[in-house]
């Protein structure tokens, strides 16, 4: 792993328990803590201007956090208070810093938050357990404004799910690496802006806790260099399988190829080609002839398969294609065709549901959806890619990234085909098919966030060469 990549893993609360552990063998989790307490110190008075402070600490090390933020946040001079949940266990670490409060402490009651400005949430963080409900439910509900502590209390740090109630916080701190529920939604939405601070845990223990999850973003991959060499067929063939009843969706596909840099695009529509041709651009090649038959040319490796295609297509098309060994990206019709039988999807290299898709052919995901495209991953031995506004790019080994480089301009469309355009081109162009495709998401939603307000599907391939040298600058910056 390389070192962008290794600041990129987002350890879920069990995998950072493990590196917290580890980290604890060079240095003193009373000195993390204190470091942990000092980073939101620094965080809450960047943020806001001097206010009277609810410190809400909770038994254990989130609370620690909570009561090192509020007896600095006091040295500065702040009105700060703190109401205790439940006290420390006596003798640990949270109990050491919570010793060293001397200033007021108010009852862990709805009814006291009003009287403050601002709330620090520092009940559980990220290791969440149990469903927030009760009092401490109530007491969250009554804040006016909310910072939390590693994570907004309620919100499963492994799965960004909601469980019982979680407040709406304006700024969370966490430490040494976000955690895959700052990235999930719900979650996401809840955090508000999110900090990460540096505490002092070596990087050398975060890569011992077996953290297999990613942020995507460039410095996980890198997009293939576009050299002095270069040619057409370096570059890589995409071919795409058309049908004749919505041939704009093959002609989107083919839009995203060519535009994120594929050398040749090609159309492979049978009979339907007079249809095509009359409206393919000039560099767009249409071919007429049977499937078996441009099989025989070995340089066209990758496929996209399904945009366009009806359910009796696609039960044509994606086996012949199989047994041709060919790598395949399914989407669309393909996940009408595997509809409650996700065996039918075996062979394909990359597969990209939306959520509906995704409950089709494998069942309702869950809150985890996390660990439900691994599963499916590895399920169907192909690369899954379920998309939304915090697309999951998962293996079939169990490594998975979280995109959240993307706008809701995506939600058209249209778009989804796009996108299978840009998986295809990456693979076509020699990168294996999971960093292929991580690389696409982001790619997809960068261009789409340049097409500016409300653009259609068609407007996004015009703007995925700057997305693409803009990938390509920031990967290697990051690789130093």
């Amino acid at each position: 792993m390389n070192d962008a990549a290794y600041r990129l893993l987002l350890p879920d609360p069990a995998q950072m328990g493990r590196v917290d552990a580890l980290a604890a063998r060079e240095v003193p989790i009373r000195t993390l803590m204190e470091h942990a307490g000092r980073a939101v110190e620094r965080a809450v008075r960047r943020h806001v201007r001097p206010c009277r402070v609810l410190v809400l600490c909770g038994p254990g090390n989130n609370g620690g956090d909570g009561y090192v933020a509020a007896r600095r946040l006091a040295q500065a001079g702040w009105p700060v208070s703190i109401a205790a949940l439940a006290p420390p266990r006596p003798g640990g670490d949270a109990a050491a810093a919570a010793a060293l409060w001397d200033g007021p402490v108010v009852p862990f009651e709805a009814a006291q938050v009003g009287h403050f400005d601002l709330v620090i949430d520092a009940i559980f963080g990220a290791g969440l357990s149990r469903p927030v409900e009760g009092n401490v439910a109530d007491v969250l509900r009554a804040a006016r404004r909310v910072v939390a502590i590693d994570m907004p209390t309620g919100v499963d740090g492994g799965t960004g799910a909601v469980r019982g109630y979680a407040p709406q916080a304006e700024l969370t701190v966490t430490f040494c690496r976000r955690k895959p529920g700052h990235l999930l939604l719900p979650g996401r939405g809840l955090c508000g802006r999110c900090e990460v601070a540096d505490i002092g845990i070596p990087e050398s223990v975060v890569g011992q806790a077996g953290v297999c999850t990613w942020h995507n973003a460039p410095g996980l991959w890198q997009v293939p260099h576009c050299g002095m060499e270069s040619y057409k067929y370096s570059r890589g063939v995409v071919s795409i399988c058309g049908g004749a009843q919505m041939p704009g969706a093959a002609r989107l596909s083919a839009g995203g190829a060519r535009g994120s840099g594929a050398g040749l695009v090609r159309l492979a529509v049978g009979a339907a080609a007079d249809l095509y041709r009359m409206q393919a651009p000039a560099g767009l090649i249409v071919d007429s002839a049977p499937l078996p038959e441009l099989l025989h040319d070995a340089r066209r490796r990758v496929w996209v398969c399904g945009p366009g295609l009806t359910v009796e297509e696609v039960g044509s098309v994606f086996p012949t294609l199989v047994e041709a060994k060919r790598q395949v990206v399914a989407d669309a019709g393909a996940f009408s065709m595997a509809a409650g039988d996700p065996g039918r999807l075996r062979g394909a290299a990359v597969v990209t549901p939306h959520a509906g898709e995704f409950a089709r052919v494998f069942g309702h995901p869950g809150e985890d959806r996390l660990a439900a495209a691994r599963a499916a991953a590895a399920l169907i031995d192909a690369v899954v890619v379920m998309k939304g506004p915090d697309t999951i790019i998962a293996a079939p080994d169990g490594r998975a990234a979280i995109n959240d480089h993307a706008t809701p301009a995506l939600g058209t469309a249209g778009s989804g085909d796009t996108l299978t355009g840009i998986v295809a081109t990456m693979m076509a162009a020699g990168m294996p098919a999971w960093e292929g495709a991580c690389a696409a998401v982001w790619l997809h939603g960068e261009a789409a966030m340049r097409a500016g307000p409300w653009p259609v599907a068609e407007q996004f391939d015009l703007h995925l060469g700057a997305a693409r040298a803009k990938a390509e600058a920031e990967g290697q910056k990051k690789r130093g």
